[in-house]
């Protein structure tokens, strides 16, 4: 009886936080909470203050939810003397008299969110309460019971740990590193990961539901894919493809997640404006890592939306080249989305692995937007019966393109058809470094092979698409000359060259090489075109318009050389740096040619110099020069450094006026607070051009 007595009399709780952080892998949340990792024990000390001769007859119960309950796993009553129905179990340690230490085990599919744990004690028909505390209870790729299991050791690093990252953009002949800051450590990003799931529509429709799913990372995942755009649950990005972006942030400026889940935190759950795919991607990243499921970052070259999921994205220009709106069918010049680990329960275990998951609000799944998760496996296998969104994502890398000249609403012509221009240089980070890793593979069988084409004719089966099945087999052409490719005969190619590589606030130099195929004279009329462009490749203005007449001889070539000018460009450009180059080329008597060209100008750099050793807790100072490129004076410029563990807050200096082509240098001071490998990301920041980013890996040691 003494023991229940003093079962009350517990002067202290430890919960061994240094111990369990190191054991658990989660030593780099900046957080005083307890986290822990599932299927993994961890300990506890109570200091009582009175000596107890022995501790039978108690009870540990774990609880998480708003209405915790056995039946749905949510709630946990284990013993020391066996393991609980519910897989949790408690075991004694050596123990000094007045300190009593246990080890608690939670099972590997345990709900994962914040738990309450409470102590019992039963003295004849009275039973003796108290609350220990609590706990944050996380995804574990760290144990081989959990369907999140990673077996490598760099990989978990990589995919888990790795707080920071690279997103790439470009285009698929000129592929872009950007830095991002996951930051999944940061202050307040495990609690506001949390509340994302609280808030929602899963949630609030059946509060108790939703939480004994969260043991399921398909289930979760799935929930956190709808949760990070607003188009349905107020989520966390508000996102925007046109337009000004005056009464938000324009996505272009953003380098960081940390900054936009503390934004939609703050303000009470307000979607923050605005994202565009690289920042749903790069937040969904944050969340996932940050819960324990390794994720990663995606980007797809050539990315289709299929609309109408018939596998053909079809384009229609007028006979100037200008882009007609007859099709909600598109082709990005890239897109991102995320790929999480973990095994399909769902599915079988042939569709474990890699999971397509994609926040970025494109169409309705299930009535919200939503998007996976979807297995690689069944997207490169052809299975888009498959849950979830499979087909989607299988069009995105698949699907066929098709331009057409719209001559009147009765007659248009095909006069491109292409198999193999959709999913091209499939990329992420690789793992340990910030080099380039092609993941293609992984989607779909080589293009053109006999595989490629059979599985591409199962998903039109599945689909239940009604056309032929055989992809037309296109004939490369040697220097990479677009062809006509119509009923008719090629007789006519034609290449746009850049002669330069073209940097903001400079001409365009560019030539159209046309060469007549055959003996037959040709009289060819080129209609030129420049247009101020979206990555989504959705035209914002019109730069450029020229037209010329060529006479080309038995097999001749004949170039047209033109140029870009800074002043056509410079008004059309301040948010983006992308223009899209088109020659329509017709003839009397002949197929027409369409030959486009994506260009992407490209910005000064930035010079970053850390003018010292990096120590935690130790300031060093950094120098960051760079340039104005444009001949016109710039103002009200703005100088941003961000990075985890180096700068709690992001860093913003005025650069107040900068003469033309001047280049300026500005000093600032970082304090570490956190070892390793780590990234320092500074941005240029200015009304007259795009951002001009940087960024620079710091190794930085343990306090000395």
């Amino acid at each position: 009886m003494p023991c229940v007595f003093l079962a009350l009399k517990i002067g202290k709780v430890n919960w061994q936080s240094k111990l369990n952080k190191a054991e658990h892998h989660t030593s780099d949340y900046n957080s005083s909470e307890v986290i822990l990792r599932r299927g993994q024990p961890f300990s506890i000390s109570l200091n009582l203050k009175t000596t107890v001769q022995s501790w039978d007859n108690i009870t540990f119960i774990a609880s998480t939810g708003p209405s915790p309950a056995e039946s749905q796993q949510t709630k946990a009553t284990f013993t020391l003397s066996e393991e609980g129905t519910s897989g949790w179990s408690a075991a004694q340690e050596p123990s000094e008299p007045r300190c009593l230490n246990f080890t608690i085990l939670s099972p590997a599919d345990a709900v994962i969110g914040r738990y309450k744990l409470k102590l019992q004690v039963l003295a004849g028909n009275r039973v003796f309460s108290k609350a220990l505390g609590e706990f944050v209870l996380l995804f574990n790729p760290w144990c081989p019971d959990d369907d999140v299991y990673m077996a490598k050791e760099k990989e978990r690093q990589e995919y888990v740990l790795n707080d920071s990252g690279i997103i790439f953009q470009g285009l698929e002949k000129d592929i872009q590193p950007e830095a991002w800051n996951y930051g999944q450590f940061e202050e307040d990003i495990l609690d506001i990961s949390l509340a994302i799931l609280d808030r929602s529509l899963n949630h609030r429709e059946d509060p108790a539901v939703d939480v004994s799913k969260r043991n399921s990372p398909v289930y979760v995942s799935r929930v956190i894919s709808a949760m990070v755009n607003s188009n349905d649950e107020k989520g966390v990005v508000e996102g925007k493809w046109s337009g000004k972006f005056r009464s938000g942030t324009n996505p272009l400026r953003w380098s960081g997640s940390v900054s936009i889940l503390r934004k939609w935190y703050r303000a009470r759950y307000r979607p923050v404006r605005y994202g565009q795919c690289w920042v749903f991607a790069g937040v969904t990243c944050t969340v996932l890592r940050c819960l324990g499921i390794p994720t990663r970052v995606i980007t797809n070259f050539n990315s289709a939306h299929d609309k109408n999921l018939n596998l053909s994205i079809d384009k229609y220009i007028d006979m100037s080249g200008n882009t007609l709106d007859l099709t909600e069918d598109s082709v990005w010049n890239f897109h991102v989305w995320n790929e999480s680990w973990f095994i399909r329960r769902d599915l079988g275990s042939f569709y474990d692995g890699w999971q397509v998951l994609d926040a970025t609000p494109q169409e309705k799944s299930k009535g919200i937007y939503q998007c996976g998760p979807a297995s690689t496996r069944a997207i490169k296998e052809g299975d888009v019966n498959l849950d979830y969104d499979s087909p989607f994502v299988f069009a995105a890398v698949n699907a066929d393109c098709v331009t057409w000249i719209r001559y009147s609403k009765k007659r248009k012509e095909r006069i491109y058809s292409d198999t193999r221009k959709i999913g091209k240089f499939i990329s992420t980070k690789a793992v340990g470094s910030n080099s380039r890793v092609d993941v293609t593979d992984n989607y779909k069988y080589p293009e053109g092979s006999s595989k490629e084409r059979q599985v591409y004719k199962k998903a039109l089966k599945l689909l239940g698409v009604r056309r032929p099945g055989k992809r037309t087999k296109i004939s490369r052409p040697r220097r990479r000359f677009s062809r006509a490719r119509s009923a008719q005969t090629p007789t006519i190619s034609g290449k746009l060259i850049l002669e330069e590589s073209p940097v903001i606030g400079q001409d365009i130099p560019l030539t159209l090489t046309l060469r007549n195929l055959i003996s037959d004279f040709k009289t060819i009329k080129v209609k030129l075109k420049a247009s101020a462009i979206l990555y989504t490749r959705k035209p914002k203005a019109e730069i450029l318009q020229l037209q010329r007449s060529v006479k080309l001889g038995s097999e001749e070539e004949e170039q047209i050389s033109f140029k870009i000018s800074y002043s056509q460009y410079k008004n059309h450009l301040m948010d983006d740096r992308k223009i899209l180059v088109t020659a329509v080329c017709q003839i009397k008597r002949g197929a027409s040619l369409l030959v486009e060209k994506d260009i992407v100008l490209q910005d000064p750099f930035l010079i970053i110099k850390v003018l010292g050793p990096t120590v935690v807790h130790k300031p060093v100072d950094v120098e960051v020069t760079f340039t104005n490129p444009l001949s016109d004076e710039v103002t009200h410029c703005v100088l941003r450094a961000e990075g985890s563990g180096l700068l709690k807050e992001q860093l913003r200096i005025h650069v107040e006026r900068m003469a033309p082509m001047e280049t300026s240098t500005v000093q600032f001071e970082i304090i570490p607070y956190r070892s390793g490998t780590r990234q320092l990301q500074v941005d240029l920041v200015c009304t007259h051009f795009s951002n001009i980013k940087g960024f620079v890996m710091l190794d930085v040691a343990p306090a000395q």
